[in-house]
């Protein structure tokens, strides 16, 4: 049997995109513009949804307003208390276009979860960590802002291994934690609906047996499985990703919360 006759799991050229066309700066690239769209996507809904606000929301103004809620009562206000609606902007703007992004991973001809590429959870990511400390030091002040960030009452041995882990976890690995949850959980579910969709292809379309037919159609029906299972993940890590945004932000300014 050839190499081409048999099943090839789907790899790590899921997610290598050359440039457009021919030709076109080598930047420009799919990923990059469904980036692109999503966030003018979301420009656009957000408009049409509160350019003529109703008392009572109807619409595409409702379901804006439920997406409004749920990140106020169940991301802003319970880290950031009295400042939630301050910094709403911010954080309804990010769960949107994360959930957008890692949507675009199950929608037909798309197939495409912009957040699985590094770079893009990785510019809010990093975005949230320079207002985290910058909101720290002017609420704190440099001195309290870092004096903050280790508890207090421990015996003074603990201190000299608890100081610096605090200081890693606060100016490191905060900020890898926040991006490479998204992108990691984003690049995995990705991988798992193309591995069960191409099965399904192959042994039902490619190479149809005797045999193979019901693996084809086990693969099939997995594939269905878990793209509603993904689609519930890919709800979840926008949650999450919005809700350490809000716990960076609101530790930043208030310490004691």
């Amino acid at each position: 049997m050839k190499a081409s006759d048999e099943f090839q799991a789907p790899g790590l050229d899921l997610f290598h995109f050359p440039p457009l066309w021919p030709g076109a700066p080598y930047w420009l690239t799919k990923p990059i513009v469904m980036a692109v769209v999503g966030a003018i996507l979301i420009c656009a809904l957000m408009w049409a949804a509160f350019a003529k606000p109703k008392l009572v929301p109807r619409g595409l103004q409702n379901v804006a307003e439920m997406g409004y809620v749920f990140v106020r009562d169940q991301a802003a206000r319970p880290f950031l208390g009295k400042d939630a609606d301050r910094w709403m902007g911010l954080l309804l703007s990010i769960f949107f276009l994360s959930w957008i992004w890692n949507l675009m991973g199950v929608i037909p001809l798309v197939q495409l979860p912009v957040s699985s590429f590094l770079a893009f959870p990785a510019v809010i990511a990093l975005s949230v960590y320079v207002i985290k400390i910058y909101v720290g030091i002017r609420a704190q002040g440099a001195k309290g802002y870092v004096g903050n960030l280790i508890p207090r009452g421990l015996p003074k041995l603990a201190y000299i291994l608890l100081i610096p882990l605090e200081l890693l976890q606060n100016f490191v690995t905060s900020l890898f934690t926040h991006m490479l949850r998204l992108a990691a959980n984003m690049f995995a579910g990705h991988l798992i609906l193309a591995f069960f969709s191409a099965v399904g292809f192959w042994f039902l379309f490619e190479r149809p047996t005797l045999l193979g037919v019901p693996i084809g159609v086990l693969g099939v029906v997995m594939a269905i499985v878990m793209t509603g299972f993904e689609m519930f993940i890919q709800f979840l890590q926008a949650y999450l990703f919005v809700l350490l945004t809000a716990l960076f932000i609101g530790s930043s300014l208030n310490p004691e919360h």
